[in-house]
């Protein structure tokens, strides 16, 4: 396997690079995602490197904290975790679309940009921006050779989520190697949303919420309504079910 790595951190990089053994070309890449131009001399390291691309997975991600009156706080979100999306689609859409076989597009979102729980607006935003532009991009691609995938990741102990911080993996978490086998055997049965269950939450309560938050628009209810008082008996009784 021929693995081409892109991070903000070139520490991160070296890191990941040492765990891996990948038993082929492994090279990194520090770039900063937000910046089509980065990318664009990114494509032309990687087809100098690796020739074409079979698999893009396009997972940049941060999530900070802000309120209503701090822009920068929705700007690097959303520079990040929306355009560093869109910025890898536009570069490397044609490289994968060239290749004479089967090739795939991993893009991974958030169950905050599907069920869109209170607390972050500008990451809630940001990953449900992903889903649509997602959605999008296996609709125009349907009748090419070149698969599009929403991976949606449970708890995952990452860095992201505290893995750094904290040494020991909560119980209820997964660890990165079970959401990627489980993306493998849902890609395998040509699935595009994959809605990673963890320890904690199972598909079937993953189900129930999103049925639910849906509801709030088909039901004409207050918006984020599983988290507001006066629907508290109403979401206990849908959960219960």
């Amino acid at each position: 396997m021929k693995l081409a790595l892109v991070d903000i951190s070139a520490e991160s990089l070296s890191k990941a690079k040492d765990s891996l053994n990948s038993g082929g070309l492994t090279e990194t890449y520090a770039r900063d995602v937000s910046k089509l131009d980065q990318w664009q001399d990114l494509k032309s390291s990687v087809e100098q490197s690796f020739g074409g691309v079979d698999f893009l997975m396009l997972n940049a991600g941060i999530g900070l904290k802000g309120g209503w009156e701090d822009t920068e706080y929705f700007h690097k979100i959303i520079d990040t975790n929306v355009f560093g999306v869109l910025n890898g689609i536009a570069t490397f859409l044609p490289t994968v679309r060239q290749q004479e076989h089967s090739t795939s597009i991993v893009i991974t979102g958030s169950k905050q940009g599907i069920t869109n729980p209170p607390g972050n607006p500008a990451y809630n935003a940001s990953k449900s921006a992903v889903k649509t532009l997602a959605e999008h991009l296996s609709y125009d691609l349907r009748s090419s050779t070149t698969s599009v995938h929403l991976l949606v990741p449970g708890w995952t102990f990452t860095s992201m989520t505290g893995g750094t911080a904290v040494k020991e993996k909560p119980a209820g978490a997964w660890m990165p190697e079970q959401v990627a086998k489980y993306l493998e055997k849902k890609m395998g049965e040509d699935v595009f949303y994959i809605i990673c269950p963890d320890n904690d939450v199972t598909t079937e309560v993953d189900k129930k919420r999103i049925l639910w938050n849906a509801g709030d628009i088909a039901n004409e209810r207050q918006p984020l309504s599983r988290w507001r008082e006066e629907y508290r008996t109403e979401v206990e009784k849908w959960m219960a079910k």
